[in-house]
């Protein structure tokens, strides 16, 4: 009788796949790291706010208010799954956490210099104060760590649990 528990157990968990893995690191690293942003702009860290994402396509006093906030963060959230999709098809071989710190400072480059006419709310780079630079760089790294090095580590178990397969079956 418990083995047949244990079976069911085994048969009813199934493993999330390696693809939502990354959907959900995205996610959840975008809303995170885009949470710690706005907490930097609520502490005067950064002169950048996460509703900025909102200004070039909405209009209204709404996107000032908690809502626009939080609305910010759920789009960041949702624009990091494209990042997390990218760094997967391309980077996620490479294991080393120096792989995610590129991949953070590529993203910053990208939004503060190529994306950067599209945000009006995000004034041009040399016109950026020294805090709001230092800071929008360590969360760009410290996002492009959180991102490569989690799905880089989830391909290594990956590997390794394949491995462990071919070694038994031999």
């Amino acid at each position: 009788m418990a083995e047949d528990k244990q079976t069911d157990l085994k048969e009813s968990e199934k493993p999330m796949s390696f693809l939502t893995m990354v959907i959900l690191t995205g996610l959840i690293g975008g809303i995170f790291w885009s949470g710690i942003g706005y907490f930097f702009h609520y502490i005067n860290l950064t002169e950048i706010h996460p509703k900025v994402i909102l200004d070039p396509w909405t209009i209204g006093d709404w996107k000032d208010s908690w809502l626009g906030t939080v609305i910010s963060l759920l789009i960041i959230g949702a624009i990091s799954i494209v990042a997390a999709l990218i760094y997967y098809a391309v980077l996620r071989k490479l294991p080393s956490i120096w792989v995610g710190v590129l991949y953070g400072i590529v993203l910053f480059l990208l939004v503060f210099f190529v994306l950067n006419p599209i945000f009006p709310g995000i004034s041009p780079f040399n016109e950026l104060g020294r805090n709001t630079i230092i800071t929008s760089i360590c969360l760009y790294v410290l996002y492009g760590v959180f991102v490569g090095y989690s799905i880089s580590y989830e391909e290594g178990e990956v590997k390794y649990k394949e491995s462990r397969e071919k070694e038994a079956k031999s």
